[in-house]
């Protein structure tokens, strides 16, 4: 099977089995089983593969055909820059949650000792991306996911901030320090559970399930976060939640008016309120 063939192959595959746009994704998928660039496949479509790298494409293609993510095929996916290993254990990194990192590098640079708390740390991704982008700063991150723990824990070590991040096992502020942060920030799971339901089959059957959905109305871990934050924030931090799409107005009605002076919303490429960005008092 030659590159063009197995790119023919993959992506009418891909296509019957409803997957967009197969054409990108039966290329990707052979530049995985084969370790090689874009260039080298365009540049050698008459490449024959080995009896090891076809194998190694057909189980890949036979795994994407039945709706498993790429991210958990390749176990990796590329977030603000960076490469992240991501498992079934945790929440595949999305663009829009690049908005959260985006926004904290820019509150923390102009402090000069910078301690920041993450609030479901999952792969690592945006921890570690602001670390990386923060060289000043210091971290606590937390989960109540053990395995997800071990994956923030490798991402850590694999982008070497791990000497200035501290990942520790906490039901939200159950475990975390008693102390006062700059900045907290969260990726907490936002999907009502009547929407959970009708969630693409890679979300729905891959993601893990606590990641994505409260199994409530999409609201209670944010209230939570919201509710308990200003115990943990210095006068003037600012918390950074992400949230989904229409709920900017039972978002605001969370938000405390006596223990925050603002609260704004940033929306994402398509113009969508997606991350809550409030100030304390």
């Amino acid at each position: 099977m030659t590159v063009a063939e197995a790119i023919g192959f993959a992506a009418e595959t891909l296509a019957n089995a409803g997957i967009a746009d197969p054409n990108r994704e039966a290329n990707s998928l052979l530049r995985f089983a084969i370790a090689r660039d874009r260039a080298f496949t365009i540049a050698h479509p008459e490449y024959d593969l080995t009896d090891k790298e076809a194998e190694l494409f057909n189980s890949s293609v036979a795994r994407r055909t039945a709706r498993e993510p790429y991210q958990h095929i390749v176990g990796r996916q590329e977030f603000y820059g960076l490469d992240f290993l991501v498992t079934p254990d945790v929440l595949i990194p999305r663009p829009e949650t690049e908005l959260i990192v985006e926004r904290a590098v820019e509150l923390l640079a102009d402090r000069p000792s910078p301690r920041f708390l993450e609030i479901g740390v999952g792969s690592g991704c945006i921890s570690v991306a602001i670390l990386k982008h923060s060289p000043k700063a210091i971290a606590v991150a937390v989960d109540i996911s053990e395995p997800a723990i071990v994956i923030a824990r490798r991402n850590a070590d694999l982008h070497r901030v791990s000497d200035r991040l501290n990942i520790l096992s906490s039901d939200v502020f159950e475990n975390v320090p008693t102390e006062a942060f700059d900045l907290i920030v969260s990726n907490p799971p936002y999907v009502p559970l009547t929407e959970y339901r009708d969630l693409q089959p890679e979300v729905r059957d891959h993601d893990p399930r606590m990641a994505v959905t409260d199994g409530s109305t999409g609201l209670t871990i944010i209230e939570r976060i919201i509710a308990g934050a200003p115990s943990y924030l210095k006068s003037g931090g600012h918390l950074l939640v992400e949230i989904g799409h229409g709920q900017r107005d039972q978002v605001l009605a969370l938000v405390d008016p006596a223990a925050w002076k603002s609260a704004e919303f940033v929306p994402d490429l398509q113009g969508i309120p997606r991350t809550l960005d409030a100030a304390k008092i």
